[in-house]
């Protein structure tokens, strides 16, 4: 709770800021429409001159750090609170002004470039107050906008009637993504319908550009926030509500949903993004773990799902996620005979593993044989710890794979982690990583589903893995 009170301190600021800012993906267009009294009363950074960017070399220097590092550090200042305009890593004078301040905060030379050290204290200030919260970016498979979605307070993600939907378990949190194709409908007309859809919702600010508007106010009891975008004829926004109970914890992260949310993305600069776009139908790996149908894959996979199911078995229900560590537990009601992984027993020891999952159909013939392929371990070092991966990639569909040791203990499970991509070319292969038993057991554990032990052995564990089909409108 500390760290949520710390959220609130660096981030107050940002809500005055809401209609301030150019909106997203604007290709850094300068914004000289009117807007909204500031809803919060905390002072703003102050402004370097808006010429700062003029500076001879200052655009060189940015042209040689990659663009997906660019984008970085610009959705790190709008956490820190410096910086309110879209994350699309382009050189402007609102990203060397935001770099400035932040540089005077830090007590360093105003230079208006970070250097590693800068960038690394930029991080260290800003990776707390995002983890504590779950922060990731994502893309929405269903309107083709991307956004940043806190996953700890929203961790279900589905499909609504608008667009995609990310919630909390009760519900006390809803953030939503719509899309309105309407090219002979006026944005004023849309922006005046949308003040009054739903019938309960109670405007209390707004405000209306030629491209895009806002919407602030109640919704029932709920909190509500809109901000809609306009392009070719259709109208791209994200709604967000949350309780008044929670209002403490949401409020602060108003500023960042806004300005993370991105209605029009480039299909080259969606590449520079760690989450690709979705496949409407995706095929995975799940790990049974528990006789009354709990099922554990990779996250990633069950993603924006409209429907997930298991074959032979049926609907299955998105019961919790760990975004930390890729991981999803789905239920399975009215399920018998399954026989759960052993997840209890004697330590596991690598380098030499055994995956055990069911390829994508299209690699084997529209089957759902499960199949078994020998790897070894590479434990690297990484800034957030151990990151244990594959020496090679398995095929498509093992995401969720168990991932046995030579003595056919179960190790973890495998995600195939989606890498950022140069530029628009050929996308490279996912990373194999594999998430250690120790980490599976605590994560069901603290959803109340308790391990189980049992024989090991592939013969064994092929029985406990089973195929996840998601399916995306």
């Amino acid at each position: 709770m500390r760290l949520l009170g710390a959220i609130i301190v660096v981030l107050v600021g940002l809500l005055g800021l809401w209609f301030d800012a150019a909106p997203a993906n604007a290709q850094g267009a300068a914004d000289t429409t009117g807007s909204l009294p500031p809803a919060s009363a905390a002072p703003r950074t102050s402004a370097v001159p808006p010429s700062a960017a003029a500076k001879p070399g200052l655009k060189e220097s940015y042209a040689v750090i990659p663009l997906a590092e660019r984008m970085a550090a610009q959705a790190d200042l709008i956490w820190s609170g410096h910086y309110t305009g879209p994350i699309n890593g382009e050189f402007s004078d609102a990203f060397v002004t935001a770099v400035k301040a932040f540089q005077r905060q830090n007590k360093s030379k105003q230079t208006g470039v970070l250097n590693p050290a800068e960038r690394q204290a930029l991080i260290e200030l800003v990776r707390p107050l995002q983890e504590q919260v779950g922060w990731r970016m994502v893309q929405d498979s269903v309107t083709g906008a991307r956004l940043g979605v806190p996953s700890k307070l929203a961790p279900i993600a589905s499909v609504s009637k608008t667009g995609g939907m990310w919630s909390s378990q009760q519900g006390q949190v809803r953030i939503e993504t719509f899309r309105i194709i309407a090219p002979d409908t006026p944005l004023a007309d849309i922006f005046e319908r949308m003040k009054h859809e739903p019938s309960e919702r109670k405007v209390e600010q707004h405000a209306l550009r030629p491209d895009s508007f806002a919407l602030i106010g109640m919704q029932g009891l709920k909190k509500f926030h809109v901000r809609a975008y306009a392009r070719n004829g259709e109208v791209r926004g994200i709604t967000i509500l949350y309780d008044q109970a929670v209002d403490g914890t949401m409020d602060p992260l108003v500023g960042p949903l806004a300005h993370s949310y991105q209605p029009f993305v480039n299909m080259a600069d969606a590449a520079q993004d760690t989450t690709a776009l979705k496949r409407r139908i995706e095929y995975g790996t799940g790990l049974v773990v528990s006789s009354a149908g709990h099922i554990v894959t990779d996250l990633q996979i069950v993603e924006a799902c409209q429907v997930v199911t298991i074959p032979g078995l049926g609907h299955a229900e998105l019961l919790a996620a760990d975004s930390d560590n890729n991981l999803a537990l789905l239920r399975v009601y009215g399920a018998e005979d399954l026989v759960p992984l052993a997840l209890l027993g004697d330590a596991p020891k690598g380098p030499d593993l055994i995956v055990i999952g069911i390829a994508d159909p299209q690699s084997q013939a529209g089957y759902a044989a499960i199949s078994i392929a020998n790897m070894k371990l590479v434990s690297t070092a990484s800034t957030s710890g151990t990151m244990n991966t594959l020496n090679q990639t398995p095929a498509i569909g093992f995401s969720g794979a168990a991932a046995l040791d030579k003595n056919g203990r179960v190790f973890g499970m495998v995600a195939l982690k989606v890498p950022v991509v140069a530029g628009a070319g050929t996308a490279a292969a996912p990373k194999a990583t594999v998430v250690p038993v120790e980490t599976i057991r605590t994560f069901i554990e603290a959803n109340y589903v308790a391990p189980t032990s049992g024989q090991g052995g592939v013969e064994n564990a092929k029985a406990s893995v089973v195929r996840v089909i998601c399916v995306r409108k």
